[in-house]
């Protein structure tokens, strides 16, 4: 046992040796594994932490909570042509209230105005302090409870306040940080476009799955104050994915629907289904014109879109591994026909086929683990440095590391067996008299 340690001590440090008499040849021959390497942990890091914190927003939604929107990523990732998605009709805050009215088993029911399609953007405005544009959305009393909005301060506006189209506001972390980074915003008077509203509350930093992305650049009104001073179908022409659309087609409502308690999701799915297809006149052999969403339906959508990225990264990394392992292979040819005479006074001296064969493999093996090292630190760097700069969420599990080691040792155990087995069969006379 001691002498095969000794002999793998021996091979490992002339391998090390080589190396280093040849770094610009050993970088050469590791650039492709580094690259290899680097795409799979770095790459792994962003979409991992990205597919983590996404999980944890759509988990957020609730298990049982039903949005109705006039189209969404079912419909386009369903291969529907956008052209006739956008000719669907709108849905209103009529069609909310009727579900609240008509479907028995609707606990709570929620219409936001200004999130889908085309945003309502304004800046904020107070003293002389003023915010970037934010978006504005129309809601009723029960966005906090049905979106599990969690308030840092005050409170969010009541049942009476949004039947009386009261002009008060809750802000999210974004305008509070700029218009009031050292005070108590609760009770002061914002402005918003040319309305002075009110602050009742406000909302804490929010976790985004992109990042620094803007998800705190928002404030959030009565749906009712909204109408009021935006209106909801502005005229005009608006171009969308190439399609000359006419605008206020593209500003429906959204509606969010939480089954009471005790009810079954799909039950109210089926009397909101029913109800929306009657007030838009629709006949039993045409399809529904309006979508309907669970958190099961955006996670299963979520998981085709990931399988794709992950296939992807598969077939990009395992290119950048192919080139550098076929350049493991030929760099290794060369040191097998540099090396010859050293291979001749090796066997002439009592050196087995085997001893041979485990030298000129173990070398590959060394030179490509060094580079997926190399490549294990320069995807944690990048993930790191994505993460420190854009605030992007990252996750490094230790399996990711463990497989890009995995990966780069088999490719120099793999690419370096040819050049191994020919050093391995080299006749030691003709060998001593290569020149």
């Amino acid at each position: 046992m001691a002498m095969k340690f000794a002999l793998f001590s021996d091979i490992l440090g002339m391998a090390f040796g080589t190396m280093r008499a040849n770094k610009m040849r050993a970088a050469l021959t590791i650039l492709g594994v580094v690259i290899g390497i680097t795409a799979i942990v770095g790459m792994t890091a962003l979409i991992r932490g990205f597919d983590e914190s996404l999980r944890d927003s759509i988990r957020q939604l609730g298990p049982n909570t039903i949005f109705v929107a006039k189209f969404s990523g079912l419909s386009v990732s369903s291969g529907v042509e956008f052209k006739d998605l956008v000719k669907r009709p709108v849905l209103t805050v009529a069609d909310a209230r009727a579900i609240e009215r008509e479907a028995p088993s609707a606990g709570m029911v929620d219409v936001w105005l200004g999130m889908w399609g085309r945003p309502v953007r304004e800046r904020a405005y107070y003293k002389g302090e003023k915010t970037k544009e934010l978006s504005v959305l129309g809601v009723s009393e029960n966005y906090a409870a049905v979106n599990f909005l969690s308030l840092e301060g005050g409170r969010f506006f009541t049942e009476s306040e949004v039947q009386h189209r009261r002009p008060v506001v809750v802000l999210g972390d974004t305008p509070v940080k700029a218009l009031f980074p050292h005070v108590d915003p609760v009770g002061k008077r914002v402005r918003v476009g040319a309305v002075q509203y009110e602050v009742v509350g406000y909302v804490g930093k929010r976790p985004s799955p992109f990042g620094n992305s803007g998800q705190d650049d928002f404030l959030v009104v009565p749906y009712t104050t909204f109408q009021k001073q935006f209106g909801w179908s502005r005229s005009g022409q608006i171009r969308v994915h190439g399609t000359l659309t006419d605008a206020s087609a593209m500003q429906s409502a959204m509606i969010a629907v939480v089954p009471r308690e005790g009810a079954a999701r799909d039950e109210t799915m089926a009397e909101v289904r029913q109800i929306l297809r009657i007030r838009h006149n629709l006949r039993l052999d045409q399809a529904d014109d309006f979508d309907m969403m669970t958190q099961d339906a955006v996670m299963k959508m979520y998981d085709q879109i990931t399988g794709a990225v992950f296939i992807g990264l598969v077939v990009i990394s395992s290119i950048a591994l192919m080139v550098g392992g076929i350049g493991v292979m030929a760099i290794m040819m060369i040191s097998v026909t540099e090396r010859t005479r050293e291979i001749g006074v090796r066997k002439a001296l009592g050196a087995r086929r085997r001893e041979v064969l485990w030298q000129f493999l173990l070398e590959a093996v060394f030179l490509t683990s060094v580079g997926g090292l190399l490549g294990i630190l320069l995807g944690a760097s990048i993930g790191l440095g994505v993460h420190l700069g854009t605030g992007f969420p990252v996750s490094m599990p230790w399996w990711s590391f463990a497989i890009g080691f995995g990966f780069s040792g088999s490719v120099g155990l793999f690419f370096g067996l040819v050049p191994a087995i020919r050093a391995a069969r080299l006749d030691p006379i003709e060998a001593l008299r290569y020149e």
